[in-house]
């Protein structure tokens, strides 16, 4: 892959270049593990059901994610029925592997014995990893924690189940304090794979490469990522993990979760092949009927400028632009767009009428509606268009549009 890939899309060269791509250190394979039925249902107001956990569980695999994080079992019976119905289901990815079901759950030997028996290949095992955290908020000593982790992770591990551990709000410890506690859990207990989790989006994305850097230094088990969004970094400081040697990228659908979200599946995925050209075996045109699918059932509307599934990414309303684009697209349609509309399931680009538009956008719309005006006429269409979009502090709908036209040939 490079920068230029007809038909996908069209990047700076600079992001290939020899001096820009040696200081990069991705693992020859990246892992996706969505964790929206999980960390996305914790933002207020989303609540998802057995029925749309099962739904949005099949279209992840249906995108290619790798691993689903179904919910937390402890938490609910409703979580529990649903993380046991999604685990039987047998999803498998595009390629025909194994969509692998992973649940969330604290450091308790019961709660492994009850994701065991929910069908799950994995758990994530989470405890609070900043001293700050453990000692003020859950009144915790450092070692009743260890102990805790050592006992359920070596339960998780003998019952057979992958083990992930999972020290929330590691990105704020001190980084002696991490690797000490991550080495006395791994010591005594069972460590597969370990989550540098960012709980309150707290990294920069040179201070998650440094991490990731010092934790496989350390360390001979995979490192995740789990990031959250709250200095809007979430997407950059995860590729910058997964460039520093993470190989799994905790994402979610539409971005969602507790209070700005976490790292989304979309920018995410779509970054990874285009910015630097890592293949992740997502399907990136499944993501726009995947989003459209969460943002249904978790009542939460994707605004419509979101990257990558957002309905008015793909448009003009700017007359430079607007005519820009009328002239290149029959050239090349990647020489106005980052990347290709259809790439990412996406619609053609449209071109709109308002205050800021030029004659192009008012041919565009002549044509769409199969309406006419005397080409001396366009200009006081044009004119008469600005002066309503001034008015209503929008861009026009059709049914206003043809108001004006008939007027404008009227006069």
């Amino acid at each position: 892959m490079g920068y230029r890939e007809d038909g996908k899309w069209w990047v700076s060269p600079a992001n290939y270049e020899p001096e820009v791509t040696k200081g990069l250190h991705f693992p020859e394979r990246i892992e996706i593990l969505d964790t929206t039925l999980r960390d996305g249902e914790q933002q207020p107001g989303i609540i998802f059901t057995r029925g749309d956990k099962v739904a949005i569980a099949k279209k992840l695999a249906e995108a290619g994610v790798h691993r689903i994080e179904a919910g937390t079992p402890a938490g609910s019976a409703e979580d529990a029925d649903a993380i046991r119905e999604i685990a039987g289901l047998g999803l498998t990815l595009p390629d025909g592997s194994k969509a692998k079901t992973f649940c969330f759950c604290r450091s308790m030997v019961k709660d492994m014995e009850l994701a065991k028996s929910l069908g799950v290949d994995g758990v994530i095992c989470e405890i609070i990893g900043s001293e700050q955290m453990l000692r003020y908020g859950k009144k915790w000593t450092p070692e009743q924690a260890v102990a805790a982790c050592v006992e359920a992770t070596k339960a998780a591990h003998e019952l057979g189940l992958f083990v992930t551990f999972f020290p929330a709000d590691g990105s704020r410890a001190e980084l002696n304090y991490l690797l000490d506690f991550v080495q006395a859990v791994a010591e005594g207990g069972h460590i597969d794979s370990l989550a540098l989790v960012d709980t309150f989006g707290t990294f920069s994305p040179e201070g998650a490469a440094f991490t990731v850097r010092k934790l496989r230094e350390r360390f001979a088990f995979p490192i995740e990522a789990h990031f959250h969004s709250d200095y809007d970094l979430g997407v950059a400081t995860t590729l910058a993990a997964l460039a520093a040697g993470a190989s799994v990228a905790h994402v979610t659908v539409n971005g969602i979760g507790e209070r700005a979200g976490s790292a989304g599946l979309e920018p995410v995925a779509l970054s990874l092949e285009a910015l630097y050209g890592r293949a992740t075996g997502i399907r990136l045109d499944k993501l726009k009927e995947l989003s459209e699918l969460v943002a249904r059932l978790s009542n939460f509307p994707v605004p419509p400028t979101k990257p990558v599934v957002g309905d008015k990414l793909f448009g003009w309303e700017t007359g430079l632009p607007s005519s820009l684009w009328t002239n290149a697209k029959k050239e090349n349609p990647l020489i106005m767009l980052p990347y290709h509309y259809s790439l990412t399931g996406q619609k053609e680009p449209v071109l709109y009428v308002g205050k800021k538009s030029g004659k192009d956008n008012i041919r565009y719309w002549l044509e769409k509606t199969g309406l006419s005006i005397p080409e001396d006429r366009e200009r006081d269409l044009l004119e008469l268009v600005k002066a309503l979009s001034i008015e209503l502090k929008r861009d026009l709908n059709e049914q206003e549009f043809r108001v004006l036209v008939a007027k404008a040939a009227a006069n």
